[in-house]
């Protein structure tokens, strides 16, 4: 999560990872405002998420089994399986022979590694050549001597939303192509989100879009950032919409350029390969919490209710966004 140098112990001296501080709160949140009954996103059908197989999704991923799901570690395949079968359960179908699409890159100490982003994709409805890509990584930092870092917030959080969303979709199928991927080794640098921009498995001229979700699951204050606006202000009206319906606040922020590197978030996770390339993005998550890149980013830790509001609105946000897909291909020249 939010990708920066970080010197630390030699046991993880070849990440680099993302350290983000505290901000203040944002001065007028929008309101909370509950999606009319009979309706969900962008005038859709109503929600369908399964609340429960949500935690469940969370609970599973960042359980102490997984082993901190470093990539190219055993507890990293064991989290892959799992997402593969959750892929398959809810019916998305793998874009070629499999769900799988390895990757190798360079450590720091100049030793290679392989990562896997798990890639999967569901038809829309219309025939528009236009895709959106929903992402969010599920490696997190492993194990330090006996320790496990679960990476509960960071990032399985982010994956059980996605899962959420997927079997949403699948029950209500979207307008537009949809390509789901968990992307790997993001903690080291972006890897997996790299990978995939520098060899999509669809022409990158039709990859409109990229929501992007990373930390999700903790916030006393009921806060899910929505970074990419100053980037892509044509994308204001559509937060804007959301943010008027949903039940946790949406605030958009974190992403003018800055000398501070930890008040501009545009490259500290996988959207930032997206906008490296041209391709418009909106990341959603929260802010720096003590639990953050520390071992105690348990299940236990999250803020289950607010975790479970702010799936909502980010499947609200990916409804909202298959719905102007074409407007935001218009808007960027895609």
């Amino acid at each position: 999560m939010r990708y920066l140098s970080l010197l630390g112990t030699a046991a993880f001296a070849v990440f680099t990872v993302a350290c983000q501080p505290a901000s203040e709160a944002p001065a007028a949140a929008p309101a909370a405002v509950e999606t009319p009954a009979g309706t969900a996103a962008g005038g859709a059908s109503q929600s369908t998420m399964d609340r429960a197989q949500l935690l469940d999704d969370l609970r599973i991923l960042a359980a102490d089994d997984m082993e901190g799901r470093r990539v190219g570690t055993p507890g990293s395949e064991r989290a892959r399986a799992y997402i593969i079968s959750r892929f398959e359960a809810i019916g998305l179908e793998p874009i070629g022979e499999s769900y799988v699409s390895s990757f190798d890159f360079e450590r720091r100490d100049g030793t290679s590694l392989t990562g896997a982003n798990i890639i999967a994709r569901l038809r829309g409805t219309g025939d528009s050549s236009r895709v959106m890509v929903l992402s969010a990584h599920y490696d997190h930092l492993g194990q330090r001597g006996e320790e496990i870092w679960n990476g509960a917030d960071d990032n399985a959080s982010g994956v059980a939303a996605l899962l959420a969303s997927a079997a949403d979709f699948a029950a209500n199928p979207p307008e537009h192509d949809v390509i789901f991927v968990a992307f790997d080794a993001e903690e080291a640098g972006l890897r997996g989100a790299r990978a995939f921009v520098a060899s999509p498995p669809v022409p990158i001229e039709t990859i409109t879009f990229n929501l992007n979700l990373d930390m999700v699951a903790m916030s006393d204050e009921r806060i899910l950032w929505a970074v990419g606006t100053y980037h892509y202000p044509f994308l204001i009206p559509m937060v804007e919409t959301v943010a008027a319906r949903s039940t946790v606040n949406l605030p958009m922020g974190f992403d003018e350029p800055s000398e501070d590197h930890e008040a501009d978030w545009t490259n500290a996770t996988d959207s930032g390969a997206f906008h490296a390339v041209g391709i418009p993005f909106i990341y959603l998550g929260v802010d720096y919490h003590p639990h953050y890149h520390e071992p105690t980013d348990t299940y236990e830790n999250m803020t289950l209710d607010f975790f479970q509001d702010a799936s909502e609105t980010i499947l609200d946000f990916a409804r909202e966004s298959d719905a102007n897909l074409d407007m935001i291909g218009e808007a960027s020249g895609r």
